[in-house]
């Protein structure tokens, strides 16, 4: 299993969540942050000075997924995402050792599907 952290623009959430649900994810969880990345929040032609930054609003989607079912669905998340403006998104992918559904008690696999 694998967990998929996707870092976007609030204004592509509904196009991810809806290229997410064609490709059968069935849970994700949307958190608002804010952040910023290599541009340290500036955009271009601003000055920017030592040691400020400007976090800007981002969403964060948050899925576990079966390994299998990995490059599909960042192939889906990038695919909605193709402005090509700086900042449009991170995809992260980290490893996940198990899962409980703490109703049934379900584990690993049987726990996410």
């Amino acid at each position: 299993m694998k967990k998929i952290e996707c870092y976007i623009q609030p204004y592509n959430l509904d196009a991810v969540a809806e290229a997410l649900a064609v490709e059968g994810v069935v849970g994700m969880s949307v958190a608002e942050v804010k952040g910023f990345g290599v541009q340290k929040g500036f955009t271009r032609g601003e000055d920017v000075k030592p040691g400020e930054y400007r976090f800007h609003p981002k969403m964060k989607v948050e899925m576990v997924v079966l390994e299998k079912d990995v490059e599909r669905i960042i192939t889906a998340i990038t695919d909605s995402l193709k402005s090509n403006q700086i900042g449009e998104g991170k995809i992260f992918v980290l490893p996940i050792d198990d899962a409980v559904r703490t109703r049934t008690g379900e584990r690993g696999r049987d726990a996410i599907i």
